[in-house]
């Protein structure tokens, strides 16, 4: 259906018009058959606004979801479906994002001439960057193995040659284990600081054997939050007879379920650098005959690996790491089955994500910028008479939007590092986090849709406990359904703010006004106001 005659389709929407009547729908905005402008549906009010930002005075946008509304459980009315049969086109962000029946009632109305837009697919072709959704957010974590870096030629070592890493000592409030999972189940423990150090035998009961050039994945499990450290000693046992050369020892600092910034501290390290994804392995070297840190933020571990000296790191094992000892006699090492431990996964298992990206693109504006240069050209495709007009008009945006990403930027960057933690209503600020340099250190759920367990609630408690946040944040149209966070907040004396997610509301009715709102939000609540229970702390210092 070109824009310019919409007639053919009239038919269909005066029946679907006398339902609504019927019905006793309230009003929204409309499109129309005889309208001269660009008749243009949008998912959710956020890319309406986008939509209308580059069409300007060329076209008329209505969005099916409602400011306010939830695109994760909205349904569609009749009048929404209505106004899918008058667009010539439509935009929806989709990457599972919106509910299912919004984009039935999107694909099943549109006119086959119509253009249709998924933007969180097409956008990457214009630099938009994606995270995937992970599944379970207990393994989105660094993955922290141990390494025999270089072949030892110097020492005479050949591939037979063995590298001995042992735990020699450790410090913390709980215990801590490193072991191996195999395929079918099977354990194997190599670091248990619960039974103590045995120097007398060499730690033979602490050690693990590896060859040169080699790496190996390991689980590592603490079973209460705090401040840990882990002593490792390293030797190459160049062949059986050989007396092992001596490559030095090594204390590895781990924040458990607390601020990075408290280990630190107490480990005396001024500026760490924080192991909080990718990839890292505690490292002999056997080039430098010194232990070390490699570590890959964004791989595997395989390449384009940092290096540090471990009394430059912290390893985290965020709060959201918490798991419960499965039931199993492998298991019985690290307690009952059901008691909670914080938990690194052994990235040898793989890490479980989605087929899906992570859908909430627009909260990086870089991505919203990219979402904005698609939606020029979709409609420059529909409408080319008007490309000079559709093109200024987003140039102009372009520049708002680039403004904006400066001011998101600058703002958060005065939030103190030690308290950029994010706990929110469900997991929709990934985007944010990425490109602002913030951590969501835990929510409620998953996906709104879905009603918060025990378990959750616990998980929620014990990061807000042991991270000291002084607020959570809170989507204003999720607050009827968000008992839990505010809940929690109330128990734990802190704040809750608000922050938007996937809607607009009567407050905030555009998609500039939302991100700057946001980062307000962050700053006065994360940085101008201190809990009661960390006035104490300062107090007792």
């Amino acid at each position: 259906m070109r824009w310019a005659d919409r007639r053919g389709a009239a038919g269909i929407a005066a029946l679907i018009g006398a339902s609504l009547l019927l019905s006793g729908c309230a009003a929204k905005p409309a499109l129309a058959a005889t309208s001269d402008r660009l008749q243009v549906v949008t998912t959710t009010g956020i890319i309406r606004d986008l939509a209308q930002h580059v069409g300007g005075d060329l076209v008329d946008v209505v969005s099916i979801v409602p400011d306010n509304g939830d695109p994760h459980s909205y349904e569609p009315t009749l009048r929404d479906a209505r106004n899918v049969v008058y667009a010539d086109v439509a935009f929806s962000n989709y990457a599972m994002l919106e509910e299912q029946s919004v984009i039935k009632t999107l694909d099943a109305n549109l006119q086959p001439d119509a253009v249709n837009v998924s933007l969180a697919e097409e956008a990457v072709k214009y630099a938009a960057e994606i995270i995937p959704l992970v599944e379970n957010v207990n393994l989105d974590t660094v993955w922290l193995g141990l390494r025999a870096q270089g072949a030892g030629t110097q020492y005479g070592a050949t591939r037979t040659s063995e590298v001995l890493l042992s735990a020699v000592a450790a410090t913390g409030p709980g215990d801590v284990y490193a072991y191996l999972t195999g395929s079918f189940g099977s354990t194997d423990r190599y670091f248990d600081s619960s039974d103590g150090f045995d120097a007398s035998n060499g730690y033979r009961d602490d050690t693990m054997s590896l060859p040169a050039d080699a790496h190996t994945h390991l689980s590592w499990a603490f079973t209460e939050p705090g401040v840990y450290t882990l002593t490792l000693q390293a030797k190459l046992k160049v062949s059986e007879t050989s007396k092992p050369v001596d490559l030095g020892r090594a204390t590895y600092t781990f924040a458990v379920g607390v601020n990075p910034a408290k280990a630190a501290a107490e480990a005396g390290i001024a500026d760490p650098v924080v192991l909080d994804r990718g990839h890292a392995d505690l490292t002999a070297n056997l080039d430098t005959g010194q232990l070390e840190v490699r570590y890959d933020p964004d791989g595997g571990g395989e390449h384009s690996q940092h290096a540090y000296t471990s009394d430059q790191v912290v390893v985290e094992v965020p709060a959201k790491a918490m798991a419960e000892i499965p039931a199993g006699p492998q298991f019985t090492f690290l307690g009952k089955p059901g008691e909670r431990v914080y938990q690194l996964a052994q990235a040898v298992l793989g890490k479980h994500v989605h087929g899906e990206i992570d859908p909430h693109l627009w909260q990086d504006v870089r991505n919203g910028m990219a979402y904005v240069q698609l939606i020029r050209d979709t409609l420059i495709g529909v409408d080319p008479a008007h490309a000079r007009e559709y093109t200024a008009n987003t140039n102009a945006y372009l520049a708002e939007l680039e403004a904006t990403d400066g001011y998101v930027r600058d703002t958060l960057a005065q939030i103190p590092t030690q308290d950029r933690y994010l706990v929110t209503t469900h997991d929709a600020f990934g985007y944010l986090a990425h490109a602002y340099d913030l951590q969501v250190a835990g929510f409620v759920t998953p996906n709104p849709a879905s009603e918060p367990s025990l378990a959750d609630r616990r998980k929620l408690t014990e990061t807000i406990r042991s991270l000291g946040v002084p607020a959570v944040f809170l989507e204003p149209n999720l607050a009827a359904r968000s008992s839990t966070l505010t809940q929690v907040a109330e128990e734990q004396g802190i704040r809750v703010c608000p922050i938007y997610g996937d809607t607009f509301s009567t407050t905030v009715t555009s998609y500039v006004q939302m991100m700057r709102f946001n980062a307000d939000s962050l700053y006065e609540c994360l940085t101008l106001w201190i809990p009661q229970h960390r006035k104490n702390q300062v107090r007792n210092r």
